[in-house]
């Protein structure tokens, strides 16, 4: 079965979205069952892949399943596809189980929840499948735990009820990490209430860790820095490295963030650490075993005035010599990763406006963009500029956002295919040679 059971997060080379990750003890690597991927890397490792498309127009779905809004991406594993989604009539979240293959819907729970948030359009942080389970956390912090034969519930909690978090303006929007035994996730709780460790089982809490009202949106990461396996989580106001294991501080380092916008995963490259936020810019840190030192950072003059990467949503890739994200009004950017000089922008994959955006992720020696008008791109990205190879259509924007139609779900890459959605259908895309 696969799964992304006891992956560390701290020993394998990432090629993006960056460092030395451990694999997971996933039995195939053709799945996508987290954010991230496999190895929560962005990186899509199957071989076999098209050189370029045979259409510039609509690609040819293997099947496509109505859905409802929402901005989460899907998760593939085990030969099922696991998304949520909002119905506005009756105010429910749902979770839904597809069959690979076919696109049927296998089972779904539903559930009623009123939503107190900005942009309230449907759940945001992506499913998180490991082993016989599957995990997810609903926009107002409904955490479910679930048998992915059935969907039966097998432990939940509530963030606000039990804990005493007060939700992020945007809602809950973190997807969970599982470690050994354990799940991590951002809860935003008081008395230490941050980030919790559960046992992924019972739904015991280990431990809880950290204060911060904001909470932010960012998922939690491990690395290895230092010969050190360490929690990073980056939240508004620091970013926080933790021990995964008991959830003790190793080191802080203060950073306040507007409007809590932590969004991107840090990315890490040998001993750096790199990070971006829209309004305040990058930073790149070197890491040691307990502590942390700034190496460089940005010095726009607001989020339009930008001499590096301030990036929204997507999570950029860090390479050995060079940055590749996308800044704030949706310029493709190529900065230097040893001082985060720009090196060359491009809006040709992206157009141009204020959080405009693209999902950007390697696969072999190219990289398959998402833009947010929901074309798929393949590319070169190098220190000499962007060079695009091949474009068609994955699925239609239909969410309004800054008078223009968009699409902010990340897609999953398995299977030799793609899945993705909007707020009207899930579709598999081949992608086989």
């Amino acid at each position: 079965m696969t799964s992304i059971r006891s992956w560390h997060p701290g020993h394998v080379f990432i090629a993006i979205l960056a460092g030395l990750l451990v694999p997971p003890t996933s039995a195939h690597a053709d799945d996508w069952p987290q954010w991230g991927g496999p190895q929560r890397d962005g990186v899509w490792h199957e071989e076999g892949i098209v050189d370029k498309f045979e259409t510039s127009g609509l690609l040819p779905r293997v099947w496509s399943a109505p859905v409802a809004e929402g901005y989460s991406g899907p998760a593939v594993a085990d030969g099922r596809v696991f998304l949520t989604d909002r119905i506005v009539e009756g105010e429910f979240e749902r979770l839904l189980c597809f069959d690979a293959e076919t696109g049927k819907e296998l089972w779904k729970h539903q559930y009623f929840t009123r939503y107190t948030v900005s942009y309230p359009a449907g759940p945001r942080a992506t499913p998180v499948v490991d082993e016989d389970r599957v995990y997810f956390i609903g926009t107002q912090g409904d955490m479910f735990c679930m048998n992915v034969v059935d969907g039966t519930i097998l432990w939940q909690k509530n963030f606000p009820k039990d804990y005493g978090t007060e939700l992020p303006i945007w809602g809950m929007a973190s997807s969970p990490l599982v470690d050994g035994n354990k799940i991590i996730t951002l809860v935003g709780g008081v008395k230490d209430g941050l980030v919790i460790c559960f046992d992924k089982v019972s739904g015991k809490e280990i431990w809880r860790s950290l204060n911060d009202p904001g909470t932010g949106y960012c998922p939690p990461v491990i690395y290895e820095f230092g010969g050190r396996r360490q929690l990073i989580i980056w939240h508004p106001s620091a970013i926080s490295s933790l021990d995964p294991e008991t959830g003790t501080v190793l080191w802080e380092m203060p950073w306040d963030i507007k409007a809590g916008l932590t969004i991107p995963m840090p990315r890490k490259l040998d001993d750096r650490l790199f990070l971006t936020s829209f309004y305040e810019g990058p930073r790149m840190l070197k890491v040691g075993a307990d502590k942390a030192e700034l190496l460089w950072k940005g010095n726009g003059v607001n989020e339009q005035q930008t001499d590096k990467l301030h990036s929204i949503m997507p999570t950029p890739v860090v390479r050995d010599k060079n940055i590749f994200g996308v800044c704030s009004y949706g310029q493709l950017r190529c900065l230097k990763t040893d001082d985060g000089s720009r090196v060359w922008e491009s809006l040709e994959a992206t157009g141009s406006g204020r959080w405009w955006n693209a999902f950007i992720v390697p696969q072999g020696d190219r990289f398959f963009l998402h833009n947010e008008q929901g074309d798929l791109i393949i590319a070169n990205l190098s220190e000499t500029g962007y060079e695009e190879i091949s474009r068609a259509k994955l699925v239609e924007p239909t969410r309004p956002v800054q008078r223009r139609m968009t699409i902010w779900s990340h897609p999953a890459f398995a299977m030799k295919s793609v899945f993705a959605r909007n707020d009207k259908e899930l579709v598999r895309v081949n992608l086989a040679k």
